[in-house]
């Protein structure tokens, strides 16, 4: 990260960008709803423009700065991981395939197991 330490204080002009975001996400909506009786591109377009207006808000302000932010520290710590290479990828896959059916056949053998106790009871209990 690039620094912990750094404490953001809310303005009020950053409230007041967050409320005005919010306020552009309700009036795309309505304004898709609002023009019900126009063609769909129409309204979609709409849409669109008014919520690109609202991100743009948004990105104006503290919170969308941190996120801008967060996402550039992301995007810099996945550069730094060394991924596995193809022979590791597909030996892990291998380790966990054999687990996995393993383990449903564990399950299913316990399952037989006990179906059949099961039934031997149930008939012994019957013949009564």
């Amino acid at each position: 990260m690039s620094n912990p330490q750094v404490e953001t204080v809310s303005t009020g002009a950053d409230k007041a960008k967050m409320v005005a975001a919010g306020v552009l996400v309700i009036a795309a909506v309505a304004a898709f709803y609002a023009l019900s009786k126009q063609d769909l591109w129409l309204r979609v377009i709409v849409l669109l423009v008014v919520m690109a207006g609202a991100v743009a808000v948004f990105f104006t302000s503290e919170n969308g700065k941190a996120l801008i932010g967060f996402g550039r520290d992301a995007t810099r710590e996945i550069r730094k991981v060394v991924w596995p290479t193809r022979k590791e990828a597909m030996q892990m896959t291998g380790y966990v395939f054999a687990f996995v059916v393993g383990e449903v056949t564990t399950m299913v053998s316990a399952g037989a197991v006990w179906s059949s106790a099961e039934n031997t009871h149930f008939r012994s209990q019957s013949a009564r």
